[in-house]
């Protein structure tokens, strides 16, 4: 494709340098990557400057350069712009030809439950006969084939190759979780999504946003800044009335305890699943049973149902369609461990994460509920002793240890964790090592209780001193119970 077309329309332009007409092989956004006739975005970053690195990209393959002030070391067009970032998602799109017009876009953005309800959107439009694809938190998934991925929202060159393929492929309808980094970095400009979600808000990233206003604004800005043809909100969320003032599209609303526009009833929860009477302005009724517990489970089923019905797709499919699914990876997920007390996994890295699935666990635990948890490192600071503070409140018994530090001391991280759970009064213990706290908890998990592993939920890896090493939680309690069984019988023999 020509540079010329590449820039065609393009924001935050204010000039070129070089021949427009030469012709571009592929988009990169790092230095390192061989690439064919590439185009390289010098963006400027907190810790790193692109422009620093552009002339390895040049050895690498690249032809062009997008730069926020001229290099004039490189004798290559060079694309002058006044927002890198936004120049990188709208040149990447274009390099594509605009993939996501060519498919129903479902963007779902709040703090919690986003990638819960990108699952549930996409069994009920599997349901309802469409192909469908997924970006999250987990990956992506086109139809029911996996890619990993590395960030919630990919960066746009990542984005918009992965959505390019999922047209290839056939796909109809995306569902795609849409992180406040993402927005706040501009991986989505240029891009129109059909229907927009919000789900809800609470603290969560303050390292990057540092004030709360700023952390709320930049989600709804996904909700009015044009980015969306649709709306469904969650009438139950205290902040949404911050939004509707400022919302002139059409819009729907879901919940339970407010006056919604699709709201649920009669819900009976369990600790295999969820049932539920889903009506429609008060008329149309189906039942739902969802094999997926809580009560953060019945406004994920709304969400995804709201974004549905928007698409047009009926009652019965969405029925059909919650029904099908059975797990989403690492959220309130049922560990198969054959033992007289269960295990759960769930990724609830957050204040308000964890006390949902404390408090819906105690709502069918038998006997005691034992929490592992953490926090990371090199994020928000504030959350640390609230999350103490709710695992005393909520649990029964709580071992601290390490989520992924990252780059700063583990016991420093327990050692605030600690400040907010010794004035609750319940028992705890610090084991730093994950691997030691999680035998710990199920050496002394008796019938009846519940061992929640909170924090790490589907990842496979634990960040230590930057460096990512294996850890699957689902793997390691097998391991763990393998050794415990083993030693039991040498004891007795």
């Amino acid at each position: 494709m020509k540079l010329e077309t590449l820039i065609r329309d393009l924001p935050f332009l204010e000039g070129t340098r070089g021949d427009l007409q030469l012709e571009i092989g592929s988009v990169v956004s790092s230095s390192r990557e061989p690439s064919d006739r590439g185009i390289f975005f010098c963006i400027k970053g907190e810790r790193f400057d692109g422009h620093r690195f552009a002339g390895e990209a040049l050895r690498n393959g690249c032809v062009a350069l997008v730069v926020e002030h001229y290099l004039d070391e490189f004798d290559v067009p060079q694309i002058l712009v006044s927002n890198g970032r936004a120049a990188m998602a709208r040149i990447c799109a274009a390099f594509y030809d605009w993939p996501s017009r060519k498919m129903k876009m479902c963007g779902i953005t709040g703090t919690k439950g986003k990638t819960t309800t990108s699952y549930m959107f996409k069994a009920i439009c599997e349901a309802a006969g469409y192909r469908c694809g997924l970006i999250g938190t987990t990956g992506t998934m086109i139809g029911d084939r996996k890619i990993a991925s590395h960030l919630t929202t990919p960066d746009p060159v990542e984005l918009q190759k992965t959505l390019n393929e999922m047209v290839q492929c056939g796909v109809e309808v995306v569902g795609m979780e849409v992180s406040a980094h993402a927005i706040d970095m501009h991986r989505l400009d240029g891009m129109v999504f059909d229907v927009g979600i919000f789900t809800n808000f609470s603290q969560d990233h303050l390292d990057y946003f540092q004030t709360m206003d700023r952390y709320f604004e930049t989600k709804k800005s996904f909700i009015v800044g044009g980015n969306v043809l649709n709306v469904a909100l969650n009438a139950d969320e205290e902040t949404v009335s911050k939004i509707l003032p400022d919302l002139h599209v059409p819009h729907i609303t879901y919940g339970i305890c407010a006056d919604a526009d699709l709201f649920a009833r009669d819900i009976e929860i369990s600790e295999t699943g969820v049932s539920f009477e889903v009506l429609l302005h008060g008329m149309h009724s189906t039942r739902v049973n969802l094999a997926m517990t809580g009560m953060f489970n019945v406004y994920n089923a709304l969400a995804a149902a709201s974004c549905a019905m928007i698409l047009g797709v009926d009652m019965e499919k969405i029925r059909q369609g919650l029904g099908n699914i059975k797990s989403v990876p690492g959220r309130i997920e049922m560990l198969e461990t054959r033992t007289p007390y269960k295990v759960i996994l769930d990724y609830s890295h957050s204040p308000d994460a964890l006390k949902n699935i404390l408090t819906t666990v105690r709502e069918f635990a038998k006997g005691r509920v034992i929490a592992v948890f953490g926090c990371g490192g090199d994020r928000d600071h504030g959350k640390r002793p609230q999350m103490g503070r709710i695992g005393g409140m909520l649990a029964d018994y709580c071992i601290l240890t390490s989520d992924n530090p990252r780059s700063e001391d583990p016991m420093a991280i327990l050692a605030a964790i600690e400040q907010g759970i010794k004035p609750t009064g319940k028992p705890y213990e610090v084991i730093e090592n994950r691997r030691s706290a999680i035998r710990r908890a199920l050496s002394i998990a008796r019938e009846g209780d519940i061992v929640l592993l909170a924090g790490k939920g589907h990842e496979t890896y634990q960040e230590i001193k930057g460096v990512k090493r294996p850890f699957d939680e689902k793997v390691v309690v097998q391991e763990v119970l393998q050794e415990m069984q083993s030693e039991s019988g040498e004891q007795k023999s």
